[in-house]
């Protein structure tokens, strides 16, 4: 008989929280009874393929009494098919100028969405191949995996000792490689969406900068993603000493103070392409000084976005194990807090690469958070083989105004646009639904930097709103590169270093709701599956 003790019994419940992916497995055979109901996801019922014959007739025999087939979920009862019931959630049209492959995971999340509200607990999701979206199958599934990802709060809290909604998710295939395959990669993408949610979608104090240091340790524990945690107030200083003026403030108290945390993954073989990634992690952000006034704080604790991409990539690294790849990443995670000795507008402080930055705004904390980060990666990456450095943040609103929800945009700088990187991952994002657009650094976000007395180099921002600045969006980028020194590594110079930077507020998620995990997708997409997707 085993026994465990207490402290046992509560780091197993919180190590199988952390490896909650919902279970999935394939079958090619539409009557296996181990599932309770079918969800089916095409366009419609007459495109259907000769494997999948048997749904076609209850379908069309429905759209004789219901010329609405199609407009929205329906649920039909057929005698034969796993539990008797068919759920039918069409694509719509795919085939449309603006059509993409998100139609297959819109579909499926509203088709999940119906069979949980019917009762079905072990669905079987159906999405046959469509000649123009090779990658249907797999995003339908990652749409159904979506929709039953359950909160890393309510896991915890679950006196049920169930942490999936469903027992288990099929996935059709026809084929025993393809279906083992499709049940692979959509388990080890999620695996990454999940982290990215747990840790960009928990509450301010779930997970506070100590807490996802906690996470971070445990989800890689065994795994080939390496892991450091630098904690100590005077070696934060002293290294990322604008990370630390924001941590200033929350510094003095032990459970909101700030950790960086270093990740690192080198695959096997000789290194043939190094990713350096930084990430923003504000577990919370008031505004500081500067303080959202008038109701627009709700929702700040998803500031911390950024970095649980990073995560997210690397658990998917971990989980996929791709050859000659390095990958270094950091996670800057800060809580912008207000009271006495929150740092100000009108502060001087000198950068890790030595130019004296002007505080304009306390509320454009995340590129301050991330500068030095950068400049530490700049001053590895001159010694890697072939590497690329990013930063990605839900940095600014003006992302939203600009490109709306849902879309992540990237902006290179010289190198980088060289090397035609932000075009790249917007071909990638479209491969999976993890879609971008592409903004260009200009000469003005550069002049608006520019330090406006001797007192400073650069500013760090003005005190407007991003979505009341001009370019609010763009501007960002210009700053960490001129306040990190990689504007010494542009194309002018003896050492380029190719550098994007990566703007997820619009993506990352609507509050309330569920976080999507932006931008993993692609970026598995771009530099893990780009030769098999």
């Amino acid at each position: 008989m085993l026994t465990v003790n207490k402290k046992e019994e509560v780091t197993l419940s919180i190590f199988t929280s952390l490896s909650s992916v919902q279970p999935t497995e394939w079958t090619s055979d539409l009557k296996n009874q181990n599932f309770d109901g079918i969800v089916l996801v095409t366009q419609n019922h007459d495109t259907l393929p000769s494997e999948l014959e048997c749904l076609k007739a209850p379908l069309q025999d429905y759209s004789s009494v219901d010329s609405g087939l199609g407009e929205e979920v329906v649920i039909l009862k057929v005698p034969g098919l796993p539990g008797n019931r068919l759920v039918f959630a069409s694509t719509g049209p795919v085939n449309r100028d603006y059509d993409d492959i998100r139609r297959f995971s819109d579909a499926a999340v509203k088709g999940i969405k119906r069979a949980l509200k019917a009762g079905i607990k072990r669905p079987l999701l159906v999405c046959p191949p469509h000649k123009d979206y090779k990658n249907s199958a797999l995003v339908a599934a990652l749409g159904a995996l979506q929709s039953l990802y359950k909160p890393l709060e309510v896991r915890e809290g679950n006196k049920k000792l169930s942490n999936y909604k469903v027992c288990v998710l099929g996935l059709w295939a026809n084929e025993e490689a393809e279906g083992q395959r499709l049940v692979e990669l959509a388990d080890a993408l999620e695996s990454g969406r999940l982290a990215c949610r747990d840790i960009g979608g928990s509450d301010p104090e779930r997970m506070a900068a100590p807490q996802v240091a906690d996470y971070v340790q445990q989800l890689f524990e065994g795994s080939p993603v390496q892991v450091q945690v630098l904690s100590d107030l005077a070696v934060l200083e002293q290294e990322y000493p604008c990370l630390a003026l924001v941590n200033r403030c929350a510094s003095s108290v032990p459970r909101h103070q700030a950790r960086v945390i270093k990740l690192q993954y080198y695959g096997e073989g000789p290194v043939q392409k190094t990713l350096m990634l930084v990430g923003k992690g504000i577990t919370y952000d008031t505004g500081g000084a500067d303080i959202k006034a008038g109701g627009v704080m709700a929702g700040m604790h998803r500031d911390k976005c950024g970095a649980a991409a990073v995560a997210g990539f690397f658990q998917i690294l971990a989980k996929l194990k791709p050859k000659h790849l390095k990958v270094v990443g950091a996670m800057a995670m800060v809580r912008n807090s207000v009271g006495a000795d929150c740092y100000v507008a009108d502060e001087l402080v000198v950068s890790r690469a030595r130019r004296r930055v002007r505080v304009g705004n306390t509320d454009a904390e995340g590129r301050m958070v991330m500068v030095d980060l950068l400049c530490e990666m700049k001053e590895k990456a001159v010694n890697e083989v072939s590497p690329e450095l990013f930063t990605i943040a839900t940095l600014t609103g003006h992302a939203v105004r600009a490109m709306g929800p849902h879309y992540s945009i990237i902006m290179d700088n010289g190198p980088a646009h060289g090397n035609n990187n932000a075009a790249q991952w917007q071909k990638a994002g479209e491969v999976l639904g993890d879609v971008f657009e592409v903004s260009t650094i200009r000469r003005e976000d550069y002049e608006f930097h520019k330090g406006k007395s001797e007192y400073e180099d650069i500013l760090q921002c003005n005190n407007l709103p991003s979505s009341a600045t001009p370019r609010g969006h763009q501007t960002p980028a210009a700053f960490l590169i001129m306040a990190s020194g990689l504007d010494e590594h542009g194309v002018d110079s003896n050492k380029p270093l190719p550098y994007s930077h990566i703007d997820i507020a619009g993506s990352s998620g609507p509050f309330p709701g569920v976080p999507t995990g932006a931008p993993v997708l692609a970026m598995a997409t771009n530099y893990i599956l780009s030769n098999e997707l």
